[in-house]
């Protein structure tokens, strides 16, 4: 969740005709795919009062609408670095901010799912209380604020201590060509490591405090348990963005990958296929969420059929 946050695509492909035409319909694919997924979660969750008032609901559709507006911010970074040299700084500017804005809310999403399950389980007499649907929506409030004062700073700084110039050239569409100062990397590094710990130790005390008390009043808690496991793992994807060149190395010597496609594999694994993840681990997983999604999909197929 640093610098590389967004992957660093060619500028100028090397590419043949095909294989650049392929990895644009790949990309377009895969984001048209995981949007209209996710786009039904959000449907069936807009229908049913018994999820819309859930705050476990309320957050994994944030999840959800984080995710979408993250999988489409990062396929216009990409065919604009893949198939164009430059862009201008503002329209450059505001993706780079809005992709890294929800990249964090990311992390922050799942480690808040986390204390919600952990209540749930630990604290059931106080669940309805805690987590209530206001206090929800001014948790995901906090994030996004949370998200924004981290790197809106780096817009101020550039604004404040580039020349004029500096923003009427067109450039690669980075954050490093948009957000040059070594300090501003230094400060999302540092930044970013304080919140992926602090998420990574919520994950971990919720998972050992929801262990110990299922074990203390003798009674099954292995779906909440491995709740909490599939949300470190979903950490542990964000995680991976600390190695990105390491990713890409591994893929060029062991796939013997040119760097080209190097970067497009860990573009499409790291970025696409997570968020593609989401609605699997936390909504289909969830038997009240799959009820509505099931007679959803029902009514959606009727619906076809009749207008056959």
């Amino acid at each position: 969740m640093n610098t590389t946050a967004i992957p660093k695509f060619p500028v100028q492909s090397s590419d043949t005709l095909s294989k650049a035409l392929t990895k644009n319909l790949v990309v377009l694919l895969l984001g048209f795919s995981v949007t209209c997924m996710n786009a039904s979660f959000i449907q069936v969750f807009s229908k049913e009062q018994i999820l819309y008032l859930n705050p476990r609901y309320i957050l994994f559709i944030h999840l959800i609408l984080n995710d979408m507006i993250q999988v489409m911010l990062s396929i216009i970074l990409f065919l604009t670095s893949y198939n164009y040299h430059k862009t201008s700084f503002s329209i450059c500017s505001i993706i780079v901010l809005f992709t890294h804005f929800t990249t964090e809310n990311t992390p922050l999403n799942v480690g808040c799912m986390a204390i919600e399950c952990y209540i749930a389980v630990c604290l059931p007499l106080r669940h309805s209380w805690i987590c209530t649907t206001k206090k929800t929506l001014i948790l995901i409030g906090l994030i996004w604020m949370t998200s924004t004062s981290s790197v809106l700073p780096d817009l101020f700084v550039t604004l404040a201590t580039q020349p004029l110039d500096f923003f009427h050239h067109a450039r690669v569409c980075r954050k490093k060509n948009i957000f040059p100062s070594p300090i501003l990397t230094k400060k999302s590094t540092i930044i970013h490591s304080v919140f992926l710990v602090i998420v990574w130790f919520t994950i971990f005390y919720t998972y050992f405090r929801i262990m110990f008390t299922a074990r203390a009043a003798s009674k099954d808690s292995k779906k909440a348990r491995n709740t909490i496991i599939l949300h470190g793992f979903q950490v542990l994807l964000c995680m991976t963005t600390y190695v990105a060149p390491q990713l890409v190395e591994v893929g060029q010597r062991l796939f013997l990958l040119s760097q080209n496609d190097s970067l497009f594999a860990y573009y499409i694994v790291m970025h696409i296929l997570p968020r593609s993840l989401s609605p699997i681990i936390y909504g289909v997983r969830d038997e009240t969420f799959r009820k509505y999604l099931k007679k959803y999909m029902l009514c959606k197929c009727s619906f076809t059929k009749n207008n056959l």
